[in-house]
């Protein structure tokens, strides 16, 4: 078999997906973390694209499933990733969620599954198939879940965990584009067929360098955020973009500073969303003994978030909580100030559970040194009245460490509930 656009694999691995649960086949998977933010779904789309384009693969017509870990109607809530897309000629309703692979456990005789932005299942997904991981890439901090005879075992620092799919998968991208480049007559006409030729392959893999691009410079603010950007980071952003200018479609017409700029006004343009949504679009969720912790990530101050909620905003938040069945909620806020700073908030709720208010108070007692944490105007959130529920524990806080961002505050709560 020759290669293919990226969209055509999407399509083709999705057909092959619903063979595999028609016949209880096997199935391999890449699956990025519950979040599903941009960094999520693009390294399972590039990892899942690359490795499946290997020649031993393509003979074999094995495909490595890339997984949106999400509902599909959860896709219409990232308007960043709807315009990261476009650039690789994919509509959402192609990527593959986890509406397609249906109840779980799947009728599938055997799978296997590649964490990458992520190395820990969660989940109904961690009940069913956490013994089933074979392979991690993250640049989270190491759960040790995933088993040191995985190969690829990947967990190091890095902006980005793009940035980190990029490297490892460079060797063979650079084979799979020589071998395109050498074979010189088209196999085909169509401009997202499968072929062999360099002009379409050439573009093909300035789309694809685009997906993994496009998170990196937005998971570093363009390579500016110096809390978070390395050396990978570096190195991937200039080989990514050596691949987009090495093609004539892409290459002629690329500019980094208006891509970052135009997927960052998409991530920041929230005013179509309810405040569920808004809550709902970057979240995740973790258990620790009895008590489970969502946090959710928004780009707004918490005074848009107010002035998004119907009714009394914290009752929002304890509902929204409390239809996950948590004990702990936090909102993570971050923003550009009107002065053209960069400004992070943390609003943490304890809900109805003795434990997870002594949690909280460890968390607020050990980590307001390191997170830098000054209280927030609290009187301006309503608290009481009618139909408000009396929430046990809450704190609002101006997060003066911007560097530190849910990847650290996480773990860090994480510790204050075991």
């Amino acid at each position: 078999m020759s290669r293919m656009s990226v969209r055509t694999f999407l399509v083709t691995a999705k057909k092959q997906l619903r063979q595999a649960l028609k016949d209880n086949g096997h199935a391999s998977f890449v699956i990025g973390n519950e979040s599903a933010d941009l960094d999520s779904v693009t390294c399972a789309l590039v990892y899942g694209y690359l490795q499946s384009s290997r020649p031993e693969e393509r003979r074999a017509n094995r495909l490595l499933i890339p997984v949106t870990n999400i509902p599909a109607a959860d896709l219409t809530l990232r308007p960043e990733l709807t315009a990261l897309l476009e650039h690789a000629g994919i509509k959402p309703s192609e990527l593959i969620t986890l509406d397609d692979l249906g109840k779980l456990p799947l009728p599938l005789s055997s799978t296997s599954w590649t964490l990458v932005d992520h190395n820990a299942l969660q989940g109904s997904l961690s009940e069913h198939y956490s013994s089933s991981v074979t392979a991690v890439i993250d640049h989270h901090d190491d759960e040790q879940k995933v088993s040191s005879e995985s190969n690829p075992r990947v967990i190091e620092k890095a902006g980005s965990c793009s940035s980190l799919v990029a490297h490892y998968c460079r060797e063979t991208w650079d084979a799979i584009a020589s071998a395109s480049s050498s074979v010189g007559a088209a196999l085909g006409q169509s401009s997202d067929g499968v072929v062999d030729d360099a002009a379409y392959t050439s573009t093909w893999d300035a789309q694809v360098a685009k997906l993994a691009l496009g998170s990196i410079l937005i998971d570093t603010h363009n390579l500016t955020d110096e809390s978070k950007v390395t050396d990978h980071d570096r190195k991937a952003v200039r080989y990514l973009e050596a691949r987009i200018n090495a093609s004539p479609k892409f290459g002629k017409d690329y500019d980094r500073k208006a891509f970052f700029e135009e997927l960052n006004a998409a991530k920041t343009h929230l005013d179509g969303l309810s405040l569920e949504d808004i809550l709902r679009k970057d979240y995740k969720q973790w258990s620790e003994g009895e008590l489970t912790l969502g946090i959710s990530s928004v780009v707004k101050p918490v005074e848009y978030l107010q002035d998004k909620a119907e009714s009394d905003f914290v009752q929002s938040l304890v509902t929204f909580a409390k239809e996950r069945k948590l004990q702990l909620y936090a909102v993570m806020t971050s923003y550009t100030t009107e002065s053209g700073g960069f400004a992070r908030q943390l609003l943490l709720l304890s809900l109805d559970h003795e434990k997870s208010s002594d949690a909280a108070q460890s968390f607020a007692e050990t980590c307001t040194d390191e997170l830098q944490l000054q209280d927030g105007k609290l009187d301006s959130l309503s608290v009481a009245g009618e139909g408000v529920e009396k929430i046990p524990w809450m704190r609002l806080w101006d997060q003066k460490n911007v560097g530190a961002s849910r990847k650290r505050v996480g773990p860090l709560l994480r510790e204050a509930m075991r």
